[in-house]
């Protein structure tokens, strides 16, 4: 065992020594496999990026939620649509709590005009949200200081604000924004929270509005209604989300939900209902295609430097024909020869498998940086990489390692 061993250590030290020797040829034959492996781990490191985010986001509208949406209209649109309907209401969601039995609670939301925006430190262009108590537990909020709205601040119609922590920053660069005042307009909100970091910095996903906490404010709906200025027959709310009951399916509840709000709404089409699980099953297929033309694009380059190892191996045996008939003569055996050569092979695709692998990681944050996607590092996929590009090795070396073992050391060693 210890000789087999030795066998495989000295093989790769010829091996680089070989490398070394013909360094020109060593690094365009390495080209094809740090690019290819480069692509592999860019592509694979921007998906699971994207995915981690998508997840991220529908967590915030909930799995388990149906999300209705107020359909914006305007001018003679809205007059039309208003004389059957008058838009997304807080009655619906009375309507549908009381009919349907699979809805366990809900939230609703409706965004403020900001004309401004600041504190006694500084302003902001966050988005002002009113919103129900329960918001920020069925889109996943967490707290990070202070605390949340409650029904206390809706029944009370107080002043009172949670805000998202990029808009904390803006509004208080200096920190300890709760206790502080915000102003909203004409309006003085006192800040009794601020949500924890970590939530996406996305706004929309497959085209639907969503997420963006971050640089939000939050104040009772209530408060919003009541004080804030509105244009006339504006919808009441924006958004309604209904969080289901266990093990009810949501593209079903869907149904029902969109039939009980079709006929209070006069079947206006001022309304749209967002099924999350379905908008992650989308993003999920259409990050697959992404994948899988990606992918086609990095077996291609790693095609083309399994080729260019296969054409350097070949172009090795010819120029060590007498070198493999004298080592014949001196008693190594085919397997003796095949062995080295497809070492030989193999230290090549590693040496541009490990600096693709720097490549790759690289190019993703360019891309990351360039385009504003996420990235993110799956082991997995580094190590898948690192496989296929030592699977190409041995496959394409193969051949070349054959061949030389299959020469007659008696021709060998006549070849000049």
């Amino acid at each position: 065992m210890a000789d087999k061993v030795r066998r495989y250590q000295l093989g790769v030290v010829q091996a680089i020594g070989e490398m070394l020797h013909h360094k020109l040829r060593t690094a365009l034959t390495l080209l094809g496999m740090i690019f290819g492996v480069g692509a592999v781990i860019a592509m694979l490191s921007v998906g699971e990026g994207a995915e981690r985010e998508a997840l991220k986001m529908i967590e915030s509208m909930g799995l388990n939620n149906l999300v209705v949406n107020a359909r914006p209209s305007e001018g003679e649109a809205l007059k039309t649509v208003r004389e059957h309907s008058i838009g997304l209401s807080l009655r619906d969601v009375e309507s549908a709590m009381e009919t349907l039995p699979f809805i366990d609670a809900y939230s609703a939301s409706k965004q403020v005009k900001v004309f401004g925006l600041f504190s006694l430190q500084g302003r902001s262009d966050a988005m002002v949200q009113g919103v129900t108590p329960s918001y920020f537990d069925l889109s996943a909020l967490k707290l990070a200081e202070g605390r949340l709205l409650n029904s206390e601040d809706e029944r009370f119609y107080r002043q009172l604000a949670v805000l998202g922590p990029e808009a904390a920053r803006s509004l208080f660069p200096r920190g300890e924004p709760v206790g502080q005042r915000i102003k909203i307009n004409h309006q003085w909100f006192t800040v009794v929270g601020v949500l924890r970091e970590g939530q996406s910095g996305k706004s929309a996903i497959e085209g639907v509005k969503v997420g963006g906490e971050r640089n939000q404010v939050f104040i009772p709906l209530a408060t919003a209604l009541k004080k804030m200025q509105f244009k006339p027959l504006e919808d009441e709310l924006d958004t309604i989300k209904f969080a289901l009951k266990s093990g009810v399916e949501p593209s079903l509840a869907a149904q029902s939900l969109n039939h009980l709000i079709s006929r209070r709404h006069g079947k206006a089409q001022d309304y749209d209902v967002v099924v999350p699980a379905d908008l992650l099953a989308q993003h999920q297929r259409t990050q697959q295609i992404f994948n899988i033309v990606m992918a086609c694009v990095a077996g291609i380059s790693l095609l083309v430097g399994g080729i260019g190892i296969m054409n350097i191996m070949l172009a090795t045996i010819l120029e060590r024909t007498s070198e493999i008939g004298l080592l014949r003569a001196l008693g190594a055996t085919q397997k003796d020869i095949a062995r080295q050569f497809l070492i030989e092979s193999m230290v090549i695709s590693a040496t541009g498998g490990l600096i693709g692998i720097g490549v790759g990681l690289f190019l993703a944050l360019v891309i990351s940086a360039a385009a504003g996607w996420p990235v993110a590092w799956s082991p997995f996929a580094i190590l898948l990489s690192l496989g296929v590009c030592m699977a190409v090795g041995i496959g394409f070396g193969l051949y070349p390692a054959k061949k030389a073992a299959r020469l007659d050391p008696i021709v060998a060693l006549q070849r000049d």
